[in-house]
């Protein structure tokens, strides 16, 4: 037992680490940057609060499990902003490859069996194909959109963000896991658009 909780323990050290990641994203204040364990957080609160914008037999224990774990990797990796200049490498191979070394390492450090278990909630969260992991993704995008509405446009200013490619980037996905959020929220960002054209 006491290798075991050496080992668990040396996984939750390294996890506090995810507090010193900084988000492109700013709070929804805009006082400063967002770091990734404090947009986890804030992720599941949204999963809690907006369980009833999934679909029909979404988990929302296993989509909260997901959203804890989801970002783990950007202890090694960083964070790859989707509409900043280097955007083009969030999801590019060179990308894919690093997180899942760092995924190796950091699950990696649990005893096999748990780090084999929370390994497979972060792969089927990256894969975005249960329904558990399409709503969890959709919340993933839908936060900093919420953000940089709050915010006054925040980071969407910074790196010259368009209607069109928030909805092609973003979108997309939070449709296909909460269609009626992103009525309203696609509502939210016509208007900012509106208001800046």
């Amino acid at each position: 037992m006491t290798g075991r909780l050496e080992a668990q323990f040396a996984f939750l050290n390294e996890a506090d680490k995810l507090k010193q990641v900084l988000r492109a994203t700013t709070l929804a204040d805009g006082s400063r940057r967002e770091n990734s364990g404090e947009h986890s957080w804030h992720l599941a609160l949204y999963a809690m609060v907006l369980a009833d914008q999934a679909a029909p037999g979404v988990s929302i224990d296993r989509v909260l499990r997901m959203l804890i774990l989801h970002d783990l990797v950007e202890i090694d990796v960083g964070d790859v902003p989707i509409h900043s200049a280097n955007g083009a490498a969030h999801g590019s191979a060179e990308t894919v490859a690093a997180e899942a070394a760092a995924a190796d390492r950091i699950f990696g450090l649990l005893p096999a069996d748990l780090g084999a278990d929370l390994r497979a909630l972060w792969e089927e969260f990256e894969a975005a194909e249960s329904p558990d992991a399409v709503f969890a993704k959709a919340l993933d995008r839908v936060q900093p959109v919420m953000h940089n509405i709050e915010s006054g446009g925040g980071t969407w200013i910074s790196y010259n963000v368009t209607a069109e490619q928030l909805e092609a980037r973003v979108g997309t996905k939070v449709a296909r896991g909460a269609p009626a959020l992103w009525d309203w929220v696609r509502g939210r960002t016509r208007a900012f658009f509106d208001g800046r054209a």
